[in-house]
């Protein structure tokens, strides 16, 4: 008989929850929060028990049974630096997902809200692949100036699960074998799998790497360097341009592919030259992550919204790698069934469940 597990995804204005039977969705919903409802709350973790009581509400109107669950696995949080994979939801993972003791973030509360529903029915509650999963190798900390080492800040959850999956179509264990991995969406990381570990990736929140839809990448440091203290922005509205006004809405004003490609057809230029200079930054980042592995790829996986884009964006970037590796696309994001994923490896013994300390 396969395992229940109910999966909990917070977003910043959403709850995404999920019932697996196996890796088969037998519920879905995603609940809205709205601003008004949301207000009242000065720190993100205060509405954990405010989304709980939603999601507990939404299982019981669905008539669902929690008692026939096997576990709880929520979304993990900005915890301190560890290796990826499934890990056991502790008092210690609960006080600094509570305390931010990296920062605050929506999905800190998914370990929070799994722990004290699965405590309620006697359950284990897990989080898998949380953002702050680091598997940098010592080279790859090394910035170039002491004072400031590289981060990985990555789309940890959903390109594990996308890598793991090309692997076991190519007959290959994800941990025995190398692979680029590229997720595509407001945010875009590369990141260098290496027998199972991501040994190097761009910080793909804070100023590394290509641009994106919303980020401006790895730019000039001198000249960044200059804007800072040019006198015309705070370092607030430096922060907005490196992370959110950055990228293409920086240069077109839209974050929206399908937008770009509609003023594409209709013979936008300009539009076309900075969406082909986005492929061409994520095809060279492609290439540094291919000289990490020294050239042993066996594939390079792209997944994310934008992978959607069989037109323009995903085949620029297929041009210029392909000699490197073949290259698989997964469409999407497979956050819910990641999670369900993690929790099952662990429940049907093929994984051990990890330790935070």
């Amino acid at each position: 008989m396969s395992h229940l597990l109910l999966v909990i995804n917070p977003g910043s204005t959403s709850t995404k929850i999920a019932v697996f039977s196996g890796e088969e969705p037998v519920l879905e919903q995603t609940l809205r929060h709205t601003a008004e409802e949301l207000k009242g709350y000065g720190r993100i973790i205060d509405q954990y028990q405010f989304r709980m009581e939603i999601i507990l509400a939404f299982l019981q109107k669905a008539g669902f049974d929690l008692g026939t669950l096997s576990a709880v696995v929520g979304r993990g949080g900005i915890l301190k630096p560890i290796v990826g994979g499934t890990y056991l939801v502790n008092d210690l993972m609960v006080r600094d997902l509570t305390d931010g003791v990296q920062g605050e973030h929506a999905s800190n509360l998914g370990g929070i809200i799994a722990r004290e529903i699965a405590d309620k029915l006697g359950l284990p509650a897990y989080i898998v692949d949380p953002v702050a999963v680091d598997e940098l190798s010592p080279h790859a900390r090394i910035s170039g100036l002491p004072e400031i080492e590289r981060r990985s800040i990555w789309h940890a959850l959903n390109q594990k699960a996308v890598v793991r999956r090309a692997a076991a179509e190519l007959g290959l264990d994800y941990e025995k074998a190398n692979f680029i991995g590229v997720h595509l969406g407001g945010g875009i990381s590369v990141a260098a799998h290496e027998k199972g570990r991501a040994v190097d990736v761009n910080n793909a929140l804070h100023g590394d790497g290509p641009f994106s839809p919303e980020r401006a990448g790895g730019l000039p440091v001198g000249d960044l360097v200059g804007l800072c203290y040019s006198g015309k922005y705070t370092q607030g509205e430096i922060g907005k341009k490196l992370a959110g006004q950055g990228g293409l809405v920086a240069y077109l004003g839209l974050n929206d592919g399908r937008a770009i490609q509609a003023r594409i057809e209709a013979g936008d230029e300009r539009a076309r030259l900075v969406y082909e200079a986005m492929a061409y930054q994520i095809a060279k980042e492609i290439g540094s992550a291919a000289a990490v592995l020294k050239g042993g790829v066996e594939a390079i996986v792209l997944s994310g919204g934008l992978a959607n884009d069989r037109a323009y964006l995903v085949p620029w970037i297929v041009e210029r790698v392909s000699f490197i590796a073949p290259v698989k696309v997964y469409p999407g994001e497979f956050e819910m069934l990641a999670l369900a994923q993690g929790g099952l490896r662990v429940l049907d013994s093929r994984e051990e469940a990890r330790e935070y300390r």
